[in-house]
């Protein structure tokens, strides 16, 4: 038993002993099914916050000789599986944290070196006839222990790209560590002595031109989580399960902490889901563990498009973005999808695999990004809030011909000439339109455009908020008439998808005259039967 070779399993016994543990042990089922193949180089990457440290030391936990877990996974998920024992404590295990190294060094130069006297140290006390003096590489060690023993190893790296995601690191300890990695697991030799290699951390391995630098690793991420996606974060019926133990009310939690889509899971930051269950306070819990300082530089780049988008997903609607271009460091950012792509990655946006936008997940976040916009005064946010304010005004007084005024000011102003009948801008003008609603009321429940109309939204206010402001329900219409929309709000009978709500309701039709470019507005109080 070492510190980094075939350690105990005392760090997952603090999970174990955590006032709320949420059972991911069935990512061990998946790891035993990839054993010793070519899918058994697994990059796991996902933000603060999400168990990233948990999983890596549950793992470390089942898999390694210098533990005894028999009676830890006893009752899990896992020991229910047939293959839980042919496992269990049975492989040779590596388990570094490079954050841990990298604080523990004086440059950043010195992590590879670290990390490598610190294993052939604990693997020399080990396998002593395997590795003689001349040994001074991990990779060469490894190979030489199989070759002697037949014996090979799992492999678990924790913040695998802290060196790689640190624009403070200096390129030569960044491709050292490149290199490093790809010794270890890249090639023919390393096959012959990787049982598994699981690494986890923020960002995907990094890019190199078109080609990634280990693209022999299976990518599970915030933009694409595959089978993995149950084991980021807590799914909803995990939520929906402890809500109900600690008495919070769960459409509250699912305002709040909801949002990210991962296959087809609805996702939740499990750090704030047990903080809220513990506290019972519904607030951001973000900044405790992490600052928006960190996104602060990346939101005010002067990249064309960025602070409109950021300002549109605040107001609750989706925006497209091309992930591929993402070389997964922060050195080589250059566009406005590569920062909404790291900014998913981060987790301060939500990501849409199928329709490939991104979007804010939920109330946690959007107070977060909104306290990072308004660290720096941005115009374009000012005029925005401005105009917002003068919007909803206008129809909380149901003052129709006022509203249509201020979201054709706002059409004009916001969107392009080229762009401009675009039927789907109206839609993103509307999110746009209504941002100082976000103070007031959750994010807006919205659906697709279809056909030549486009569904509904649905503002709900804030339970504080209840009884000063009205709910809206808003529909949308393209060169038809305005009466059209009000009509369909009444026929298709939307304000029944709120009919638990007891408040005020306002039902507010909008139409576009393309020709003419003039906006109309109807708004009627719904009569409650």
């Amino acid at each position: 038993m070492g510190r980094f070779v075939n350690p105990d399993n005392s760090a997952f016994q603090v999970a174990l002993n955590s006032k709320i543990y949420v059972d991911k042990t069935g990512l061990i089922e998946y790891t035993n099914s990839v054993l010793d193949t070519t899918d058994a180089y697994i990059c796991n990457s996902r933000p603060r916050r999400f168990g990233k440290s948990y999983a890596a030391n549950m793992l470390a936990a089942y898999y390694s000789k210098g533990a005894d877990s028999e009676k830890m996974f006893s009752g899990l998920e896992i020991s229910k599986d047939v293959n839980f024992k042919r496992h269990l404590n049975k492989y040779d295990l590596i388990h570094i944290d490079i954050q841990w190294f990298l604080a523990n060094c004086v440059e950043a130069d010195n992590v590879v070196d670290f990390v490598t006297d610190s294993v052939l140290g604990e693997l020399r006390a080990i396998y002593p006839e395997a590795l003689p003096p001349e040994v001074s590489r991990l990779p060469d060690a490894l190979s030489r222990i199989k070759d002697r023993t037949g014996q090979k190893f799992i492999v678990i790296i924790d913040e695998w790209d802290v060196l790689i995601r640190d624009a403070a690191t200096d390129n030569k300890a960044k491709d050292d560590y490149i290199t490093f990695l790809r010794g270890l697991f890249k090639g023919t030799e390393p096959t012959k002595y990787i049982q598994l290699a699981y690494l986890t951390g923020i960002l995907p391995v990094k890019k190199e031109k078109t080609q990634s630098a280990l693209n022999n690793f299976d990518e599970f991420t915030m933009l694409s989580a595959s089978e993995l996606a149950p084991y980021i974060g807590f799914t909803e019926d995990e939520v929906e399960k402890l809500a109900e133990k600690y008495h919070r009310d769960f459409d509250e939690v699912k305002r709040w902490y909801d949002g990210y889509l991962l296959k087809d899971y609805q996702v939740y930051n499990p750090r704030a889901v047990v903080s809220v269950m513990l506290r019972g306070e519904f607030r951001s819990y973000w900044s405790e563990t992490a600052s928006y300082d960190a996104i602060v530089p990346l939101i005010n780049m002067n990249y064309d498009g960025l602070k409109t988008a950021i300002i549109e997903m605040l107001s609750g609607a989706e925006v497209r973005v091309n992930t591929a271009t993402f070389k997964n460091d922060t050195v080589n950012i250059r566009s406005k999808d590569d920062v909404l792509t790291y900014m998913i990655h981060l987790g301060y946006l939500g990501y849409n695999e199928i329709r490939k936008t991104a979007f804010v997940p939920n109330e946690e976040i959007r107070q977060e990004l909104t306290t990072a916009v308004e660290s720096k005064t941005w115009n374009e946010m000012l005029t925005f809030q401005q105009e917002s304010e003068r919007l909803l005004d206008a129809t909380l007084d149901m003052d129709g011909v006022e509203v249509a005024a201020q979201i054709e000011k706002i059409h004009n102003e916001y969107v392009s000439v080229i762009q401009y009948h675009n039927e789907n801008s109206l839609s993103s003008v509307l999110a746009i339109a209504y941002l100082s609603a976000m103070q007031y009321y959750f994010k807006p429940i919205r659906e697709l455009p279809t056909g030549r109309g486009f569904a509904d939204f649905v503002f709900l206010p804030k339970p504080e908020y209840k009884n000063d402001y009205p709910a809206l329900i808003v529909e949308l219409k393209w060169n038809q008439k305005v009466q059209t929309a009000m009509t369909q709000i009444k026929d298709k009978k939307y304000p029944s998808s709120i009919s638990n709500y007891t408040g005020e309701i306002l039902l507010v039709g909008i139409n576009y005259d393309k020709n003419s470019k003039e906006h109309q507005c109807l708004i009627e109080k719904y009569k409650k039967d």
